[in-house]
């Protein structure tokens, strides 16, 4: 049997405040004044002088503010190569700060920088063979385990698929639970979700093992505490949540994740549908599959008076119902997890349609 050989992310830095050590974990990494650092932050933070007076731009650094209403295409990814090319053909390096949409469009930038062609000739496995430039993740949101994964999730104009290599995961990650400070209540519990998700399909999985084990069910027990135990204080929920997101994350590296996320592309592809969101749309539907699990999550949504979108399949013709249904179908890596290597006899299109309609 081959094992696989995972890349895991480096370099980490935790600890509320340490986002002001960025300068020195930088300065080593500086090539020269002429080559510069490309920061890539989330646009919500363009008027936020408590982040944005932080950020250590020096020489030519450039800050390109990335919009997050939708899910990172990779349209995008080559628009802001191309633009960062006119700039410096071989900066510094790539850092993304802000929630998983960043976290990815940083990954797939740095790659794209050093590999030739379009991002959509990357989507798929271990099809990237050059080294990206150096990059940094900086999550101000947690949950989605985009700054350990060695994927970058990005819609093409054929296929919603990541880039999946041994390249894609950052060369350093800073996490400073003190940057989520601000987010939304259901950003947070949908992102937060993301992660619980995340660990229920990976220790439910045909592809668990002790290594993946380990770090899903220290992430389980994370989101137990965050969303269902006794109320912590705001600083210790952040600290642990970000720590949940990071050991999630590590625990799909070394399995996969399932049905909720396959199903949750085909509605991002689709309509649009954030991720988070999306995941929980779907696993509201998934008793048959996760069984505690989606009983679970239900206490979590009820404890905190979320209420999910209702009736986003039900204007759809059989045509979008179909491409949804591709799409998701095409993810199976995540079907063979979840079902096992028969898979396609225990699911197809007339099951996921009829799991749709519910949506």
């Amino acid at each position: 049997m081959k094992y696989k050989n995972f890349p895991m992310v480096p370099r980490v830095v935790f600890g509320r405040g340490s986002f002001d050590q960025l300068h020195e974990i930088l300065l080593p990494r500086r090539k020269n004044s002429e080559a510069p650092f490309i920061y890539l932050i989330d646009d919500v933070f363009e008027d936020n002088q408590w982040l944005m007076s932080r950020v250590p731009v020096m020489f030519r650094d450039q800050i390109i503010f990335i919009p997050t209403e939708e899910e990172p295409k990779t349209e995008q990814v080559d628009q802001l190569v191309a633009y960062i090319r006119t700039i410096h053909e071989a900066p510094s390096g790539v850092i993304g700060i802000g929630g998983g949409t960043v976290m990815d469009m940083a990954k797939a930038v740095a790659i794209m920088l050093n590999n030739k062609g379009k991002a959509e000739d990357y989507q798929g496995w271990d099809l990237v063979k050059r080294p990206a430039v150096y990059h940094v993740g900086i999550p101000t949101l947690s949950g989605t385990g985009a700054e350990v994964s060695r994927t970058t999730v990005l819609t093409g104009p054929e296929k919603k698929l990541g880039i999946n290599s041994d390249f894609t995961p950052f060369d350093q990650v800073v996490l400073d639970p003190e940057l989520t400070k601000d987010v939304p209540k259901n950003q947070w519990f949908f992102t937060g979700m993301d992660c619980y998700i995340h660990c229920i399909e990976s220790l439910n999985g045909h592809y668990l093992n002790a290594f993946s084990e380990s770090y899903g069910e220290k992430s389980l027990d994370l989101c137990k505490q965050v969303f269902l135990g006794e109320a912590l204080k705001e600083e210790e929920a952040q600290d642990k949540l970000m720590m949940a997101s990071w050991h999630g994350g590590m625990s799909i590296a070394y399995s996969q994740v399932g049905v909720a996320h396959a199903m949750s592309y085909g509605l991002s592809y689709l309509l649009g549908t954030k991720h988070g969101l999306g995941n929980c749309v779907v696993f509201d539907q998934l008793e048959e599959y996760y069984p505690e699990g989606v009983k679970m999550f239900r206490k979590m949504k009820e404890k905190h008076e979320i209420e999910l979108p209702a009736g986003l399949c039900s204007n759809l013709t059989d045509e979008e119902f179909n491409t949804m249904i591709e799409v998701s179908l095409g993810m199976e890596p995540l079907w063979d997890n979840a079902l096992g290597s028969d898979w396609k006899q225990k699911i197809g299109p007339e099951k996921l349609r009829e799991l749709y309609e519910k949506m």
